[in-house]
């Protein structure tokens, strides 16, 4: 192998420092899944995390001990602003979930959101990827489990960014330093044992 030379592993783009270069703002390609692109690497976690504070959560239940709401009452604990929208509690007398208005749908919200995570099943995923592209959200979020690749390709044709099988506390947690309790504090956990 002569030096530069592609090896078929990860490319990644680092502007020189001359050019003002900033970690967070590093481009690395995003990694394939299925034929569709989803930020799966840690950079882009980070900036999407960063930057994006209001989340819109479709699915989210007033049931303290559904993975939702566990959830959205971490990121709403770290300073995210949390959207409920479920219509099972949209049309109850107390339509409120973790002190937010609930709404029926992604539609009904009166005002900007950056992100919208979301706790249904796959195949429930396309009409609210639709609904994400017509409020203009910024990124479609879809919890563990969760990966609808025809929702991911019409997002990204509108220009979003998209993350799926992934819970957005623990990718939270896991890059923010949210794990430090129990002696983990490294930012970035991995399997391999040092050598």
């Amino acid at each position: 192998m002569r030096p530069g030379e592609y090896t078929g592993g990860p490319r990644f783009f680092t502007a020189p420092t001359s050019l003002g270069y900033n970690p967070d703002s590093v481009y690395f390609p995003t990694p394939h899944r299925n034929g569709i692109r989803v930020i799966d690497d840690i950079p882009g976690l980070r900036r999407i995390l960063k930057s994006h504070k209001v989340i819109a959560v479709v699915g989210l239940s007033a049931d303290w001990f559904r993975p939702s709401y566990f959830a959205a009452k971490y990121m709403q604990q770290h300073g995210y602003r949390i959207i409920p929208v479920n219509p099972r509690y949209s049309s109850q007398a107390d339509n409120t979930i973790l002190g937010q208005r609930c709404y029926a749908s992604l539609r009904d919200i009166p005002e900007a959101v950056d992100m919208v995570d979301v706790f249904r099943r796959s195949e429930d995923v396309l009409p609210i990827a639709q609904e994400a592209v017509a409020i203009g959200a910024k990124v479609l979020w879809q919890q563990l489990g969760v990966h609808n690749p025809q929702a991911v390709q019409l997002a990204e044709a509108a220009g979003l960014a998209c993350v799926a099988d992934r819970c957005v506390k623990i990718e939270h947690a896991r890059l923010f330093g949210g794990l430090g309790w129990v002696g983990v504090n490294t930012n970035v956990i991995s399997a391999k044992r040092p050598l």
